[in-house]
């Protein structure tokens, strides 16, 4: 078979019908779609969350709690990440995360956890840091400074 040869499946492609373009067409007028009517009108028709008249589900359901405006959120990064990508005695800092690509985004700062083990002594420099990371990090002979 060369390429000139390809062919779409028989059946799975069907010619465009051109609705309201005179009544021999058997589509023309109304274009199939009936006399009058909501469903006749341009953009007529029914939302995906019409209960035809009844509330609607998300408008029976009650409020619960609010949004904190002044949360902190904060880009989460494991112990083993810096295990694999950073070499012995190397400083960790948010822009150096950045540009390694282990984060895309420092948002409100970085936070440090404990997932994973570290053998290498790292000088790591972020805004928050778990306990259990802090601890690895000072027995594997690194520091821990925050920012």
């Amino acid at each position: 078979m060369k390429l000139h040869e390809l062919q779409p499946a028989p059946g799975s492609r069907h010619t465009a019908v051109r609705k309201g373009r005179g009544t021999g067409s058997g589509l023309g007028k109304t274009g199939g779609r009936g006399h009058k009517g909501q469903k006749a009108r341009a953009g007529g028709g029914k939302g995906p969350y019409f209960e035809g008249g009844q509330t609607p589900l998300q408008r029976r359901m009650p409020k619960r709690g609010f949004t904190n405006i002044f949360k902190k959120e904060f880009v989460v990064i494991n112990l083993k990440e810096l295990e694999d990508r950073f070499e012995n005695g190397a400083v960790v800092t948010p822009e150096v995360l950045v540009e390694s690509g282990l984060v895309k985004n420092v948002r409100d700062g970085i936070k440090v956890l404990g997932n994973g083990e570290i053998t290498k002594a790292l000088t790591v420099k972020a805004q928050s840091f778990s306990k259990t990371a802090a601890d690895k990090i000072t027995a594997a002979g690194g520091q821990v400074e925050v920012i």
